[in-house]
């Protein structure tokens, strides 16, 4: 594993700083194994502490829960393997690169304010869950499924302390994050497969049918969460990461992959980390419910407290928590560095080390609102639905563009800073969808297919007209 994780370093450390205006030469690619390891510690960090729970705050039962995460993670290594994959070996360049050739400079300005912003969010949901281990030693009031606001001087003042100490390293470059990921992935990786062991033991598992009756046939949302039913958990599953995938985020890894079958890797992060780790998750959250307080909360028609801290330090004690902090810091901290990279693209003369610290900044006092995390699954959604359609346009005009005679790589050929065929492909798309869900109160997931689709033909269609005219 330690061969893996050192590659997966080298990629990492070079996708960070090397060849980012030029395609990757051949002397710098990496075999399969490099990603093995990445994508598996990728996939087993802080946010799966949270989403295990959550999946049975919104009342799955045992089917939709396993076999809809069966297959809504292969739908997603599917994506990652012919579309992100495929694109990324006949290229070899980045995402934001790649994007600045079709959509224009400043159009990837206003992409790079979007993506830095949400990555912001995501890492303050991660100190948030570092900091409901942190705060055990304390005696700390857990957030609740309901809290919005900062529920005491005691939450605060560890939020920001350990959004100081990820930020730091953070600006200190992608080689120390890289080095930490790294080290702290199998330790986490045990950690839930631990944690999973001793919860089945403490809801005196002994059998398939036990495990299976967890969930049984599912059971009424929790306060103020939404029933999820089996294609709820599926296309869920599926676009979770939706922006690495058909958003084509992860072009930006895999210009370093020998072939495109490199994609298959990333099913050791949908299967150790998105199963695996989820399921564990889940089985913590139900000893807990077990419980007196829990029982509590419930019998007053409350939502039971989701804390990751809390709940591995049942299972595993001490272990519990070091593994809840390093799984909260593991995300956040190359979340907040890919944050600072982000923003660095709309502010130009700051340093990396400066405009990661305010990305730090913004997360931190994310951190501070346990709403980003307690609405992970709603946020997560959000997050693929806003971005992935910008994939669609890579996608489509990869595939697409002799059957539909456009110019490929139009901001580059025609040397235009916006390419309006990309913000109104996307804004028709997200903006059709985004109501839909509103008005008619779809789930938000359901609707990320087909704004991606829907935006990667009026990418053709207005790019079609659009060149002709010019």
């Amino acid at each position: 594993m330690s061969q893996i994780n050192t590659e997966a370093e080298d990629i990492e450390i070079i996708a960070g700083g090397e060849f980012e205006r030029t395609p990757v030469p051949q002397s710098k690619l990496k075999s399969w194994k490099s990603f093995l390891g990445m994508y598996a510690g990728e996939h087993a960090a802080g946010t799966e502490f949270m989403i295990g729970p959550l999946f049975l705050t919104a009342g799955v039962s045992a089917f939709d829960l396993i076999i809809g995460l069966l297959i809504g993670n292969l739908l997603a290594v599917l994506c990652w393997r012919y579309l992100t994959a495929e694109i990324a070996v006949k290229n070899r360049l980045t995402l934001y690169f790649q994007l600045e050739k079709i959509c224009g400079k400043n159009l990837v300005t206003g992409y790079n304010l979007a993506n830095g912003i949400l990555f912001c969010f995501l890492a303050g949901s991660m100190i948030t869950v570092s900091a409901t281990a942190v705060g055990i030693p304390f005696d700390m009031p857990m957030p609740k499924l309901s809290d919005t606001l900062p529920n005491g001087a005691t939450w605060v003042i560890i939020v920001v302390i350990i959004g100081a100490v990820i930020s730091l390293i953070a600006a200190r470059g992608y080689d120390t994050v890289s080095k930490a990921a790294n080290w702290m992935s199998p330790i986490i990786v045990l950690a839930f497969l631990a944690c999973g062991i001793v919860a089945l033991n403490q809801l005196g598992v002994s059998s398939f049918s036990q495990f299976w009756d967890i969930w049984g046939a599912g059971r009424d949302p929790f306060p103020g969460q939404i029933k999820y039913t089996f294609w709820h958990v599926v296309i869920w599953s599926w676009f979770a990461n939706a922006a690495m995938h058909i958003g084509m985020s992860d072009l930006s890894v895999f210009r370093f992959a020998k072939k495109a079958s490199s994609g298959w890797t990333t099913a050791a992060g949908m299967y150790v980390g998105h199963y695996m780790a989820w399921i564990a998750a889940c089985l913590l959250y139900a000893v807990y419910l077990n419980s007196p307080e829990a029982q509590a909360f419930l019998s007053n028609g409350e939502a039971p407290p989701v804390a990751p801290g809390p709940l591995a330090y049942n299972a595993i004690g001490v272990f519990g928590i070091i593994a809840v902090v390093l799984a909260g810091w593991t995300t956040a901290n190359p979340t907040i560095y890919r944050a600072g990279l982000a923003f660095q693209a709309v502010l130009p003369k700051l340093s990396t080390a400066k405009v990661t610290i305010l990305a730090g900044a913004i997360a931190t006092i994310a951190g501070l609102f346990p709403a980003f995390a307690m609405k992970l699954l709603g946020f997560v959604a959000l997050y693929g639905f806003i971005l992935a359609p910008f994939g669609a346009v890579i996608v489509f005009e990869h595939f697409f563009h002799k059957q539909a005679g456009i110019v490929k790589n139009y901001a580059e050929v025609a040397n235009i800073q916006f390419n309006k065929s990309v913000l109104w492909a996307w804004a028709i798309s997200f903006g059709l969808f985004y109501f839909i869900s509103v008005q008619f109160d779809v789930f938000l997931s359901f609707v990320t297919l087909p704004a991606w689709l829907l935006c990667g033909v009026l990418f053709l269609v207005f790019s079609k007209k659009f060149q002709k005219k010019h």
